[in-house]
Order: structure tokens, then C-alpha cells, then sequence
């Protein structure tokens, strides 16, 4: 074989491949918006904002989030703020 068939398809199989993965991002992206879209109201109103939430344990909650990111990083537990916390 020449070596330029081999550097042809080598390259080729990796533009085939970068397809590839393009094209499969594009079908998992409309899969998940499709997953996401929430049922309409009845009605055609809009409904009111769920309320928040309050977290329960909240101090034990943010005391073990910053063990956690503390152990990660390798640094103390002490030296971590954590500002704010949003339920998602």
C-alpha cells in the first residue's frame, strides 16, 4: 500500500468519525428538549409559580458540601464559603 492511501484514510476515517459524533449530538440535543417541554395548563392560563421550598438541615447540608468540595480540593474545611445555595 502507498503511503499516501494510508494517510488518506486515516484522515478520512476521522472526518467520517467527527460526523459521526457531530450528527449523534445533534439527535441527543433534540431528544432532551423534547424531554424537558412541561404539559400546557388547562385552560390556556398561565399557572402560578410553584413556591420555594425551604431546605431542611440547611447548616448540616452546607457543613457537608463544604467536607466534600474541602476533600476534593485538599484544603480545609474552614477556608470554604459557600455564598449561596439554589435548589434546582
Amino acid at each position: 500500500m502507498s503511503n499516501w492511501f494510508v494517510v488518506l484514510m486515516g484522515v478520512g476515517t476521522v472526518f467520517v468519525g467527527l460526523v459521526c459524533i457531530i450528527v449523534l449530538s445533534y439527535a441527543m440535543s433534540a431528544v432532551c428538549r423534547l424531554g424537558r417541554r412541561a404539559p400546557a395548563a388547562a385552560g390556556g392560563n398561565d399557572a402560578a409559580p410553584a413556591p420555594i421550598e425551604t431546605i431542611p438541615n440547611r447548616q448540616a447540608m452546607i457543613a457537608a458540601v463544604s467536607a466534600a468540595i474541602a476533600e476534593d480540593l485538599g484544603t480545609d474545611p474552614a477556608g470554604i464559603r459557600i455564598l449561596s445555595v439554589k435548589k434546582l
